[in-house]
């Protein structure tokens, strides 16, 4: 330290921002309060002033916002950061600022140990309460223990910022200077609506279930999924920020906090970014619970709730799941040393799991999903952790697959375009088999809209989506579970194999001819597959043939039935007419399904098959199974 503590007066005093910097001494390490809570009337005053003693100053501030990225004068400040982002990269590329790599939950023992010294803490603080507290308002991060360590302290009073809760207060005496702030808060305005972000943060919030814990950020996919998660259930917030967008999710009842296992009825957090409203509404809000950095970003207390989800923006991906993330003026908090707490977080959370959501494409119409990143800057090289992967055409789960079942998953949410190219890609990469099949008209045909959850007997809860390539696997899983019967009533043949040749041309499907619906236990984007069902529009008539099986363990709940009500349904909006089936005459089971339909269904006994027809629109038949004959 450079100067003992001094003796504080009781008094509430005020001083003039000159009188601060005339004590400034040449060399010193000044530590500015981050982001929103910057004192912006000392840094102003600090930026235009000319005093010979304001020479060869460092300033130490976790994330640059405003007036300290000025930058007026490089002989005179230097300024060091943690954090890689916003308008800071450019800068730090271009030598103008240090930036000292680290994990966030370690910054308060970098300064508490000494290893980053400082010298003054410029804080921005409330008025003090009738007990004579201040609050350090919108970021409580490190601010209490660079005050520990400073030699004085000045408190920028702004009354224009929320007295906020936690570990928040602070008494005026603590203050060697208190400067009336003449500036007002940063604030940040919305970000304005994207509709590819908009579907993006419609998947993310498919895969988030009720009860949840979240950490949120700043950015379009937070905006978005805001919107997304109204409709949730007992969500809690374990978050680095807390925006406008996650103050309306709280407003709408969808957060209550209830199953956390720590700050529980609280949503916690470190930062404040936003609007006058948000500023407003956090005045005095017992619901927020600011905490220090390294209490928020610990992977220990972030592991103690239960199925934390932790949500991160994504630049690029490649095939093998690893991720580029964000650089450069816009970003906030998306570097490989502000994620990585939340991503072991997450690992250690029962249940718990990682999203890392982008667009497929960027804003100049260039592929997201690649053969290789390994060019990008800003890689995060945790690929065998990532759990799930989204953009605005679905969910790719990474969890257990191959490589080969990576690059599929991945390539079915790419941008349609770039598919064909990238099957090709990783064909000669030998990712993929050299054989593999891959119907290029079909990628803008993926019916995204058949997406359905249904509760059966039993408490079975199945989703039901249209197959997809990467089901190849799950699809052999299925076959190779059945008993050589249900493969006869289903293939009609005594079938023993299902190689990858064949397989692989059963779920490549042409969905101008062929609709195939799939029922799976799990998240979106993973899940064991236990029913498929398809029909195949005949070449000159618009009626289909109509096929489905379900696994054995769940015969008898009621899932074939919704199957073939599905499927109806489907060809009715597609334009056809009717289904035809063949059933052998043994398979009762099948048939009782097409008799509790609810259809009009005319079945014919030939050789041992019975033909089926089933018309949709014929209003004089009767429902049910009319045997010819009877």
């Amino acid at each position: 330290m450079r100067h003992k503590r001094k003796t504080r007066e009781t008094g509430l005093k005020f001083v003039d921002p000159a009188q601060v910097l005339a004590e400034i001494e040449p060399g010193m390490n000044i530590f500015l309060g981050t982001g929103a809570a910057e004192p912006r009337t000392l840094v102003k005053h600090l930026m235009s002033s000319d005093e010979p003693n304001l020479q060869d100053l460092s300033l130490i501030q976790l994330v640059s916002l405003g007036e300290a990225m000025s930058l007026k004068g490089l002989g005179q400040y230097r300024l060091k950061t943690f954090f890689s982002g916003w308008v800071a990269s450019e800068a730090i590329t271009a030598g103008q600022v240090d930036l000292i790599p680290g994990r966030y939950s370690r910054i308060e023992h970098l300064i508490s140990s000494g290893r980053v010294p400082i010298d003054v803490a410029m804080v921005q603080v409330t008025p003090p309460d009738e007990a004579g507290y201040c609050s350090l308002g919108l970021a409580a991060d490190v601010s209490r223990e660079a005050m520990a360590r400073a030699a004085w302290i000045v408190g920028e009073v702004n009354d224009q910022v929320p007295f906020t809760l936690g570990d928040t207060l602070v008494h005026y005496s603590e203050f060697d200077h208190l400067v009336r702030a003449t500036e007002p808060p940063f604030y940040f305005p919305r970000w304005p609506e994207d509709e590819t972000f908009d579907r993006v943060g419609a998947n993310v919030a498919s895969i988030i279930e009720d009860g949840d814990c979240l950490a949120f950020s700043i950015g379009p996919l937070y905006e978005a999924l805001a919107t997304h998660l109204v409709g949730k259930k007992d969500l809690g917030i374990h978050s680095p920020f807390i925006t406008d967008a996650l103050m309306n999710l709280i407003k709408s009842g969808a957060v209550t906090n209830r199953g956390k296992d720590i700050w529980r009825g609280k949503s916690v957090v470190c930062y404040a970014f936003g609007s006058p409203e948000l500023m407003a509404w956090l005045d005095r809000n017992p619901l927020v619970e600011f905490q220090p950095l390294e209490r928020v970003f610990s992977p220990l207390r972030i592991g103690r709730n239960h199925h934390f989800v932790a949500v991160l923006p994504a630049r690029k991906v490649d095939l093998s799941g690893q991720i580029a993330l964000h650089v450069g003026k816009g970003n906030i908090a998306a570097g490989p040393g502000e994620v990585i707490d939340f991503f072991n977080g997450a690992e250690l959370s029962r249940g718990g799991k990682t999203v890392f959501a982008l667009p497929s494409r960027n804003r100049r119409g260039e592929a997201n999903i690649r053969l290789s990143i390994q060019d990008f800057p800003n890689l995060f090289n945790l690929r065998e952790s990532v759990s799930l992967i989204v953009t605005e055409w679905g969910v790719a789960n990474m969890v257990g697959r191959t490589v080969r079942e990576r690059a599929q998953a991945l390539i079915e949410i790419a941008h349609p375009d770039d598919r064909p190219a990238l099957v090709e890609a990783a064909k000669e990469a030998r990712i993929l088999y050299p054989d593999q099949l891959f119907l290029a008209e079909s990628a803008h045909l993926y019916p995204t809209d058949i997406d359905e959850i249904k509760k059966f007997k039993g408490d079975l809860v199945v989703r039901f989506r249209a197959i997809r390539p990467s089901d190849e696997e799950e699809m052999r899983r299925l076959f190779y579970g059945f008993s050589d019967e249900a493969v006869y009533y289903r293939y009609f043949s005594p079938i023993k194999t299902m190689p990858h040749a064949e397989m692989q041309r059963y779920v490549n499907v042409d969905y101008r001819t062929v609709m195939s619906v799939v029922g799976l236990l799990g998240e979106p984007g993973q899940g064991r597959i236990i029913a498929e069902g398809r029909y195949v529009k005949a070449r000159e008539r618009s009626v289909g043939d109509v096929a489905f099986v379900v696994d054995e363990e769940f015969h008898g709940r009621g899932i074939a039935s919704f199957m073939l009500q599905m499927l109806v349904r489907l060809a009715r909006e597609r334009g056809l007419t009717g289904f035809t089936a063949d059933v052998l005459g043994t398979n009762r089971p099948m048939m009782k399904v097409f008799e509790k339909s609810g259809l009009p269904v005319k079945a014919k006994l030939v050789a041992g098959e019975y033909e089926i027809t089933i018309p949709f629109e014929d209003e004089r038949a009767q429902p049910g199974v009319q045997f010819e004959g009877d």
